[in-house]
């Protein structure tokens, strides 16, 4: 589960539809991304990054879960 990328995109009030629209993909790809059942790939995570959060880093938003706990 990528929970930074999650409370973030629920602050900023960007839903999974403009995600998937930017990145041309279903919403429900984006959200079995997001919720770790397959990755995004690199040039979609930068995409992301600077399309939505240009202001964090890009390591902090696709952080995985247990990766914050191994930190």
């Amino acid at each position: 589960m990528l929970n930074n990328l999650e409370k973030v995109r629920k602050e900023k009030g960007i839903s999974l539809v403009d995600i998937a629209d930017v990145l041309k993909v279903r919403y429900q790809t984006v959200s079995d991304k997001i919720k770790g059942d397959s990755d995004f790939k690199f040039g979609e995570a930068v995409l992301i990054k600077n399309t939505f959060f240009p202001e964090y880093e890009i390591e902090f938003l696709f952080a995985k879960e247990n990766e914050l706990q191994n930190a």
